[in-house]
C-alpha cells in the first residue's frame, strides 16, 4: 500500500513537473504583465506565480481531464485581483486619518502601523501597463494576450460582459493614446536693460 502511494505522488510530482517545464514561462510573462514589472526584475510576478502553481499543484488531482493551464490561469487572475484589493485597501487605511476620526485608546486592538505584510513596491512608473488600473491590465492581459473569450472573462471576474468590454477598451485606448508631454518652459525674456 504504501509503495503505491509513494508512485501515485511520484507520477503526480513527475506530471506537475511536466506541465511547469512546458506552460512556465507564458504563465510567468502573463504575471509579469499583470504586474507591470520589467521581464529582467519581477519578484511580485513571480511570487504571484509561485502561490499560483501551489493552488494548482494541491489541486491536481481534481483535475480529472480539466486543462491544467487554464486552472493555473485562473489561480494567477484571482490571485492578482485579490493582492490588488488588499493593496487598495492598505492604501486606503493608510491615507485615513485615524488619530482624528477615533480618539486614542477608544478601539481596542486598532493600532496604527505598517501593513503586516506588503505586496512590495508599486510597479515602476516607466511600462506602459503601469499607467493602467490592475483591473484594466487584469482584464487586458486575460483578453489580448491570454485569448480569454469576453464570457469567460467576465465569468472568471465576476464581472457583467459589458463591463469587461469596457475595461478592456479603455485599457487599450489608454495603451494606444500615451500621455501627453508637458510643453517645454517657454524661455524668460531678459530684463530689459534700464
Amino acid at each position: 500500500m504504501r509503495e503505491r502511494r509513494t508512485a501515485q505522488e511520484t507520477r503526480r510530482a513527475r506530471e506537475f513537473e511536466a506541465f511547469v517545464a512546458g506552460a512556465g514561462g507564458r504563465l510567468l510573462h502573463a504575471a509579469t504583465l499583470l504586474t507591470a514589472e520589467s521581464p529582467a526584475d519581477n519578484p511580485r510576478a513571480r511570487r504571484l506565480l509561485t502561490r499560483s502553481l501551489a493552488r494548482t499543484y494541491a489541486c491536481w488531482d481534481r483535475l480529472r481531464g480539466e486543462d491544467p493551464y487554464d486552472r493555473a490561469r485562473e489561480q494567477l487572475a484571482t490571485r492578482f485581483a485579490h493582492d490588488a484589493w488588499h493593496e487598495y485597501a492598505r492604501r486606503l487605511y493608510d491615507a485615513l486619518p485615524l488619530d482624528r476620526l477615533l480618539p486614542p485608546g477608544r478601539v481596542p486592538g486598532l493600532r496604527r502601523g505598517p501593513a503586516p505584510r506588503s505586496p512590495g513596491p508599486r510597479p515602476a512608473a516607466g511600462g506602459a501597463l503601469a499607467r493602467l488600473t490592475p483591473q484594466e491590465r487584469l482584464v487586458l492581459v486575460l483578453r489580448l494576450y491570454e485569448g480569454v473569450a469576453e464570457e469567460q472573462a467576465a465569468a472568471l471576474l465576476g464581472l457583467p460582459a459589458d463591463r469587461v468590454r469596457t475595461l478592456c477598451d479603455r485599457a487599450t485606448t489608454t495603451l494606444l493614446r500615451p500621455p501627453r508631454a508637458q510643453a517645454p518652459a517657454a524661455p524668460r525674456a531678459k530684463a530689459a536693460a534700464s
